[in-house]
């Protein structure tokens, strides 16, 4: 396990710098290490790794989630007002009806194996996205009508409404297929996962404010809570998203303890260094390439396709505001990366054994290879000509 190890985050980050310096997405180079890696090509990576790879991509989730919260204000929604409210659901309800439409057309899928697809590849990559718009408020591209603030604190809540219908799509696949009253569970889950998370981030505060201790013990802290928020949520005896409650926990903590939170997002910005690596390479060494290459016209297609709902998504939630044409088409171009989320779900279909795990890690990387370089290519070459700057006199 040691020497995979090796070659995981040595081989993983050095084609993560070559794909850097050619101006793309370094993800791409780590999850094209797990698939030359991996067992379809090369096989170097050690079977004990792999039987453990969904434990690692859960605690690259947990990682990701933490961070979110910790850097999610809730303020900044309520600045930029209703399309910042829209854009964190509805361009991801529009890819996931037009996955739920034409996957079983293209792909031979049942309905809720489609739904499950969809709520794989509808959420948007702050992995790509925050980098582009902290640099673009820097610059003062957009800032006048707080487009980067709008895009970024979208993104961020996006993933967290996916992540939720994932996680309730995958348990109706997994039991007698859909029923309507399993929907009545997804707000009942969203609601105790938010009460249980702002409770216990609530409580964490008044712990870390009477009692001290060092940050590094404090993320032990914040990580285990986590983990065993996704240890309840599998239990069958309650109704809880674990993953929304991890969230939850960091914006409490932002709320009420400004200055500990954003000291603890630098330590999970750090502990990401290597749980982003992990989660790519081995994502990609889940891929079977034989079977992508024999449904790779049709899954391309579907995630094409789908990109289009997702832009009539954002367009429909930017109509009455300030923004003009070009602004809007801006904000449809940064909507498109997938990455993170896709790489920490996609394989956990496949590793529950349900039917169709092998086509949804397959659909998870295809969107990633396509979208995460084409989207951040549109953003680095429209930013200029659709957005004003508003730090230049005029």
């Amino acid at each position: 396990m040691l020497t995979s190890l090796a070659f995981v985050f040595l081989i993983g980050m050095f084609a993560a710098y070559i794909f850097n310096r050619l101006k793309l997405p370094s993800l791409l180079g780590m999850l094209l290490t797990g698939i030359i890696l991996g067992p379809p090509v090369l096989n170097f990576l050690d079977d004990s790794i792999l039987s453990i790879s969904p434990d690692l991509r859960q605690l690259a989730l947990v990682v990701i989630l933490i961070r979110v919260g910790l850097s999610l204000d809730l303020d900044d929604l309520k600045k930029v007002g209703r399309p910042a409210i829209l854009m964190c659901w509805l361009p991801a309800t529009f890819e996931i009806i037009g996955i739920i439409i034409l996957a079983p057309l293209l792909l031979g899928v049942t309905i809720i194996e489609a739904a499950v697809i969809g709520t794989v590849v509808a959420a948007v990559s702050p992995a790509v996205i925050v980098p582009r718009m902290l640099a673009l408020m820097e610059r003062g591209y957009g800032k006048k009508k707080s487009i980067p603030q709008l895009i970024m604190a979208g993104a961020s809540v996006d993933d967290v409404f996916v992540i939720v219908l994932f996680t309730s799509f995958v348990s109706m696949a997994a039991g007698n297929g859909v029923s309507w009253s399993n929907f009545t569970y997804i707000p009942i889950s969203i609601i105790v996962g938010i009460i249980a998370g702002a409770l216990t981030g609530t409580g964490l505060v008044f712990w870390f404010k009477h009692y001290h201790m060092r940050d590094s013990v404090k993320v032990l802290i914040l990580l285990s809570i986590s983990f065993l928020f996704i240890a309840f949520e599998k239990t069958s005896w309650v109704l809880f998203s674990g993953l929304l409650a991890v969230i939850c926990v960091g914006i409490a903590m932002l709320k009420h303890y400004q200055i500990l939170a954003k000291r603890l997002s630098k330590k999970f910005s750090k502990l990401w260094v290597m749980a982003e690596v992990l989660l790519f390479v081995l994502v990609g060494a889940t891929v079977d390439l034989k079977y992508a290459f024999s449904a790779g016209l049709m899954i391309l297609l579907l995630v094409v396709l789908a990109l289009l709902f997702r832009m009539a998504g954002v367009w429909l939630s930017l109509i009455k505001t300030s923004l003009s044409p070009k602004e809007r088409l801006f904000c449809m171009f940064a909507y498109i990366p997938k990455a993170t989320v896709q790489a920490a779900i996609g394989a956990i279909p496949l590793g529950m054994g349900l039917p169709c795990g092998q086509i949804v890690i397959t659909v998870a990387v295809i969107s990633i290879l396509l979208t995460a370089p084409l989207g951040a290519l549109a953003i680095d070459l429209t930013y200029k000509k659709f957005l004003a700057n508003d730090l230049e006199p005029n």
